[in-house]
Order: C-alpha cells, then sequence, then structure tokens
C-alpha cells in the first residue's frame, strides 16, 4: 500500500468583488420579502411620504419599489451601488444610529444576485437611470423622472440559482411580503403604503394605507385598526410606561380578544420593526396571570429610547437588537401592561366574535370531587372588603341593595341553567358565568392576602400521606417554604411520601391528595424554566378554581348583584384565570339586530 503523499497547502486568496457581493447577500437577502424590506426601509430613510410596492410572481421575477422621498442625483447612483457606502452616518459613531439602514450592503447586494435598476431625481437636478446585473454596473444615463426614487428588481437569484430552491411557493412568497409591509405600516404611521400584485400583467391591489394624521397616538391607532381590524382596537388598551430613558407605547390586546398562534404580535425598536426573543418572552410573562397556555395576546408594542441604549449593529438583517441593559427593557414591558391591565378593570371583549375565539382555550382539569363538594356547599360571593382578616371566602355576602342606574355591570336580573346570570345594563344586557368570574375575584383575593401576611392555614388533626413518587415528592418538598406562605404545609415522610399537615383555610375541608396531584400537574405545565413567581401563582389559580362558585350553584338576587359590584372593583375580572371571558356584552343594537328592527 502506498504512503499517502503530502498534503498541499491552500493558498489564501482574496475574493472578486463579485463573490463578496452574492456571499453578503446570502446575508441581507434571504427572500423576496427580504428585498423588500430593505427597499422600504431606504424608502423612510428618505423621509418618502408615500411609497408603492408592487411585485410578481411572489417577488421572484419582479418586485418595484417608488417613493416621493429626496432621490439621488446622477452623480450619487454609483456611489449608491458600492458596498458600505452610506449617506445614513459616517461611521465616527455606530451606537447612534437614527435611521433603518446604515451598512451601505442592500442595493450591491441586490445587484449582486438580481437586475437592478435604478431611477432616480433628486429636487433641484436632473433624473437619472443605472443598471446593476450579477454585480456588473452599466454608467448611469438621464432618464425623465418624478422626484423621489423607483427601484426595480427583476429575477432575484439569477445570479445563484441554487437559492431559487429554498424560496417556498409564489403565494407564501407574496403573503411574507405582505407581512413585512403591515409590519414597516405599524412602526411608520406616518407614510403612506400601497401594495400591488402584478403577475402575468395584472395589477391586483393588495393594501392600501392612507398617511396617519394627528398625533403619534391618533396615527397609529387609525393605522392599527387599518391593519388589524377595527375590532381590535375596540378591545384593545393603550400602552404608555417609561421607565429609566425607556418609553413603551402601542397598543395591547385584552385577554379575552385572545389568538391560538402569535401571529399577531408586533415590536418595534425606535421606529425599527424587530423579532427580538427578550420582548416576545416579555409580553407572554405579562399575560401569564390572566392567559391560558395555548392563547396568545395580540399586540403592537414600540421601545423609545436614546440610540445609544440599543445596539441594532447585531445582524446585518437588523431585525434583532440589543439593550444596554435587557432587564431593564423586559420589565418595562412586563410592569406595563400589567399595570394596562389591571387599569382595564372588569372590562372584557366588547365583541361577541373576540369572546368566543377566547372561549376555545383549553378549559382546566377537573379538580377533586371532596374540593368540589366543599367549594359547592360553602363557597358564596363576598362583598368589597380589603382587610385579609375578612378574606374567608365561605362568608356570606350581606343582601346587596339594588344597584345604581350607571353601574357598569348593571343588576342582576336572573339565574339560568344554574350557571348563567343575567344582568341589565342601561343600553344592554350582560351573560356571566358565574364560576369564571367568581374563580378570577377569589384568585385576586388570594394574591391580596398572600402579599400582605400569606395564606392562613388549618392543621389537620391527623397528617394526611400523599405518594406522589420520589421525584414529584423531592419536588414538592424544595419548594415546601413557598408553598407555607400558601398555606399548604407539608414534611418528608419517606419512600417518596409527603405529609400534608395543613391546608389553607379558606378552601375549607379539601381533599389533600387530590389538592397535591392537581398542583404537581400544574407545576409540570409550567415548566422547568418558569419564574418562581409564576408558579406561586399557578398555584393560587388551581386553588381559586376549587375554591370558586360551581355551576349548577343556586345563587340569591343579593348574591348575584354582590358578584356583579365586585367584578366592578376587581383589577382583571374581566378575564378568568384561564384567558376565558367572564362575561359577554351584547348591546341594544346588537339585540335589535338580531330580531331585524334595525
Amino acid at each position: 500500500m502506498n504512503a499517502p503523499g503530502p498534503k498541499i497547502r491552500p493558498e489564501i486568496r482574496q475574493l472578486d468583488e463579485s463573490a463578496v457581493n452574492r456571499i453578503a447577500a446570502g446575508e441581507v437577502v434571504e427572500r423576496p420579502a427580504s428585498a423588500v424590506k430593505e427597499l422600504v426601509e431606504n424608502a423612510i430613510d428618505a423621509g418618502a411620504r408615500r411609497i408603492e410596492v408592487a411585485y410578481a410572481d411572489g417577488g421572484k421575477t419582479l418586485i418595484r419599489v417608488r417613493d416621493d422621498g429626496h432621490g439621488m442625483s446622477p452623480e450619487e447612483l454609483p456611489l449608491a451601488l458600492a458596498r458600505h457606502a452610506t449617506s445614513k452616518i459616517d461611521g465616527s459613531d455606530l451606537l447612534n444610529i437614527r435611521s433603518f439602514g446604515f451598512r451601505g450592503e442592500a442595493l450591491p447586494s441586490l445587484g449582486a444576485v438580481g437586475r437592478l435598476t435604478i431611477t432616480s431625481r433628486a429636487q433641484g437636478a436632473p433624473g437619472a437611470r443605472i443598471t446593476v446585473s450579477g454585480g456588473r454596473m452599466e454608467p448611469a444615463r438621464p432618464e425623465a423622472a418624478p422626484h423621489g426614487t423607483c427601484v426595480e428588481l427583476r429575477d432575484l437569484f439569477h445570479a445563484t440559482p441554487a437559492r431559487l430552491k429554498f424560496l417556498r411557493s409564489d403565494r407564501a412568497e407574496a403573503q411574507a411580503i405582505a407581512d413585512v409591509l403591515r409590519r414597516l405600516a405599524l412602526a411608520a404611521p406616518q407614510v403612506g403604503f400601497a401594495l400591488h400584485d402584478v403577475s402575468q400583467g395584472g395589477h391586483r391591489e393588495i393594501l392600501r394605507l392612507d398617511a396617519g394624521q394627528g398625533t403619534l397616538f391618533d396615527a397609529l391607532e387609525a393605522r392599527v385598526a387599518a391593519v388589524l381590524g377595527r375590532e381590535f382596537t375596540a378591545n384593545a388598551l393603550r400602552i404608555d410606561a417609561a421607565r429609566e430613558g425607556l418609553r413603551l407605547t402601542g397598543f395591547a390586546g385584552l385577554p379575552t380578544f385572545s389568538r391560538g398562534a402569535a401571529v399577531a404580535q408586533y415590536f418595534a425598536v425606535n421606529g425599527r420593526p424587530v423579532s427580538d426573543k427578550l420582548l416576545v418572552g416579555a409580553l407572554r410573562a405579562a399575560y401569564a396571570d390572566v392567559l391560558a397556555r395555548d392563547r396568545h395576546p395580540v399586540a403592537v408594542l414600540e421601545i423609545g429610547c436614546v440610540p445609544e441604549l440599543v445596539d441594532v449593529n447585531v445582524h446585518p438583517a437588523k431585525t434583532e437588537v440589543r439593550f444596554r441593559d435587557p432587564g431593564l427593557a423586559r420589565g418595562l414591558v412586563v410592569s406595563g401592561l400589567r399595570h394596562a391591565l389591571a387599569e382595564g378593570g372588569h372590562r372584557s371583549s366588547s365583541t361577541l366574535g373576540g369572546a368566543l375565539g377566547a372561549m376555545a382555550a383549553q378549559r382546566p382539569a377537573t379538580p377533586s370531587s371532596g374540593a368540589r363538594q366543599a367549594a359547592y356547599n360553602l363557597q358564596a360571593p363576598l362583598g368589597m372588603a380589603e382587610s385579609p382578616a375578612q378574606w374567608d371566602v365561605s362568608a356570606r355576602a350581606e343582601p346587596a341593595p339594588e344597584p345604581e342606574p350607571d353601574a357598569p355591570l348593571g343588576a342582576a336580573r336572573a339565574q339560568l341553567h344554574g350557571n348563567y346570570i343575567i344582568a341589565q345594563t342601561p343600553d344592554g344586557m350582560l351573560i356571566v358565568d358565574q364560576h369564571a368570574a367568581h374563580e378570577r375575584l377569589v384568585y385576586e383575593r388570594l394574591k391580596r392576602a398572600r402579599a400582605v401576611s400569606g395564606v392562613p392555614a388549618q392543621t389537620l388533626l391527623i397528617p394526611e400521606i400523599v405518594e406522589p413518587g420520589a421525584a414529584q415528592a423531592a419536588e414538592l418538598l424544595d419548594m415546601a417554604a413557598d408553598l407555607a406562605q400558601l398555606g399548604l404545609v407539608i414534611e418528608p415522610f419517606g419512600g417518596g411520601a409527603v405529609a400534608v399537615r395543613a391546608t389553607p383555610a379558606p378552601l375549607g375541608t379539601v381533599d389533600a391528595a387530590a389538592l397535591i396531584r392537581d398542583i404537581l400537574d400544574e407545576l409540570a405545565d409550567q415548566g422547568t424554566s418558569a419564574q418562581l413567581e409564576a408558579r406561586l401563582d399557578a398555584v393560587l389559580s388551581r386553588m381559586a378554581c376549587h375554591g370558586s362558585v360551581r355551576a349548577g350553584r343556586q345563587m340569591r338576587p343579593d348574591e348575584m348583584n354582590a358578584l356583579l359590584r365586585e367584578m366592578e372593583a376587581t383589577p382583571q375580572s374581566g378575564q378568568c384565570n384561564h384567558g376565558r371571558p367572564p362575561y359577554v356584552e351584547l348591546s341594544l343594537a346588537q339585540i335589535e339586530a338580531l330580531f331585524g328592527r334595525r
């Protein structure tokens, strides 16, 4: 057998400019939507007030972006196609970035992988046109053109045909283009946008958004309504919170106006649309206490700050950012949204459609028969006492007087099917799910009591032995001190068993073994990375479910009215612990429409 010959040492070579541009294009331009994003951002940076986008075959054969921005002179066109040439920054301070673009890579990258033509005219200068194909640039030539710029990209990836195999169908690529434009439109409400499909010589309008007028919030609200629908703005809360140089603004949907997937969450930082894991996680955490795990909030949010507090030079696509203080940004989102949700009080979805969508959320597991029977026999709504000493959920309310005519949730008139309270309001009616409504009220009482003095416990005469298994017993015992704050006192009993010494007093007589199993299920659902506070809240939520008025329990008129009054006084009572609406409101107009009176 011949010995292997000496290895040939590879030489280091300087790549030519065409290869460098194609490599760079792989980072900047992943698909037609990426090209649209870069071109539209350039137009916004150019001060455009109106931007028109057209595409053919999902953007694979044609992308055209026309704007009325400040344009370019004939001398600037060749420079615009040179790598790392930009008018956005001078390179002296990469943290003080106030524009979308700053790398000077988009246009040369597009010219390296497609056939690019730029036609532009600046104020007081003649129009000009320049073309580049596969990285080969032709000289600029005079061209009659309106003020502004038109960029036309044909045959994307014709210079790198292997990339075409990774593109999806024309329809999927077109949907991605529309999504990119919607995100940019939400981040720039003062700019008008239009999107057209010109495939096969057609001219189909996909999207048209007029420039917003009035204050920033008014312009954003109009744009949000145009993009996400007026149903969202009618069921959303205005967000405006600030902390240590960061300001959070936008709109967040009520928990009962949720989606089955995270498809309607839009974030921006200093006007730049971003897809940031930190912000997505903060949004999820803010709604964790009021939304079921398989439901997702709807939100349009922006964080504004001085450029030095955020680094946008993280990725060539500029969709990720890095905050100087990530904890501060996350805390602002969580606290700002939670404060707004609490101020929303008893608000629930104002539309029947939004409410029915939230009702599709998965219902919690059925609690034990012992706990259910105790709750069924003992529970009744409280008045509005705030003292922790008066939070015993087995106490009965005093007869409530007839509510004032302007009471937001009206007066109880009847109970149907043992679970639904019918209330009359000045301009309509409510259908209240008594269990869902009371579950939130009990949950808030438990949280208030825990925050003030911990949950009172009642010692069992004979400890109850529960055998969940070694692993789950260890998990419970690791949290024994925290569970004791909730009134549940456990001790090790050996062999994968625990002894329950005391249970939460507010629940009365409960099946301790079933309660332990429910808590273990809830903790398992939360995952190992869940914050301790969230896990404790999950336990409280399960306890509240045990201790709430059950379906089938007959309620007196004074009890029903007491429930309505407490809902009005309790933050976040517009949704139960699982994100479902505790009530549905029908206005007189809706009722009359059902009977054809309008």
